[in-house]
């Protein structure tokens, strides 16, 4: 068995759109923060504390170090994550739209495939026409709940600004095929579903027809599904006969969740 990483990282190094910010104190600082934060939490805690009878001092500890500590302050669509549809809408095909820790368990483990589309422009979309046709190069019929990944090659730009602008999109028709073949989640690895938001934004602009607005992404108000973002090295895997273990972090009333994503081969 060979278990294959395909996840980005969160990374307060990289570009990126959202502020990203980790807080990290150090095992030599942890000692500070210990004593702040739990010994001297009342008037009482800290009028002891300064008398030294409430106090833990590196002599006290092994190798004079305490516990690192890391505060990760960032969305939850930063890194490798799934999305469910709250976050498209309040409504998914008429009825209240899904929170990610409702994201069913069942469908994060499951048969993976890989399609290649990287000869896919920036300024394209990947139709369902052009998934018909991956498949039929690696003569693979999906069954219901394979679960499938769109490579396009994005991820090598991930760390700068070309990582949010050139990247093809996912048209509503690719949903649809992927959805009636019985797919309950399929990832890319682009930072978004819909084309980058220079084109959007410049069609709607030029034609101000509303439709030319994260269509992919507002779809998921008609059709339900879940998609996974910022998937990476999928070059590293075959066409398919590997396993997708894609379980989210349970994260409370929010719309997409940072996952591990791992390919097991």
């Amino acid at each position: 068995m060979k278990i294959i990483d395909i996840s980005l990282p969160i990374d307060d190094k990289a570009f990126e759109v959202h502020k990203t910010s980790i807080e990290r104190t150090s095992h030599k600082e942890g000692i500070a923060k210990l004593n702040k934060v739990l010994l001297s939490k009342t008037l009482s805690d800290k009028i002891k504390h300064l008398l030294g009878k409430r106090i833990v001092r590196k002599e006290d500890l092994p190798d004079e170090e305490f516990l690192s500590l890391e505060i990760v302050h960032a969305s939850v669509h930063i890194g490798t994550h799934l999305d469910y549809s709250f976050h498209y809408g309040s409504r998914s095909e008429g009825r209240p739209s899904k929170t990610a820790e409702e994201i069913p368990l069942e469908w994060c483990y499951h048969d993976g495939v890989k399609l290649d589309l990287t000869h896919k422009k920036p300024q394209e979309v990947i139709t369902g026409h052009d998934i018909e046709q991956a498949l039929l190069k690696i003569k693979y019929t999906i069954k219901p709940f394979d679960i499938v990944l769109l490579q396009t090659g994005a991820d090598k730009l991930f760390g700068s600004p070309k990582f949010f602008s050139d990247y093809p999109g996912v048209d509503i028709s690719a949903i649809d095929y992927l959805l009636d073949c019985g797919v309950r989640i399929f990832g890319v690895d682009t930072m978004g579903i819909d084309r980058p938001y220079r084109f959007m934004m410049k069609d709607f602009l030029d034609s101000k027809n509303p439709k030319n607005l994260w269509p992919s992404h507002f779809y998921g108000r008609k059709r339900e599904f879940i998609h996974i973002e910022r998937l990476a090295n999928l070059s590293a895997l075959p066409p398919f006969g590997f396993k997708v273990n894609c379980f989210p972090v349970k994260i409370k009333n929010t719309g997409g969740a940072w996952a591990r994503v791992v390919a097991i081969v």
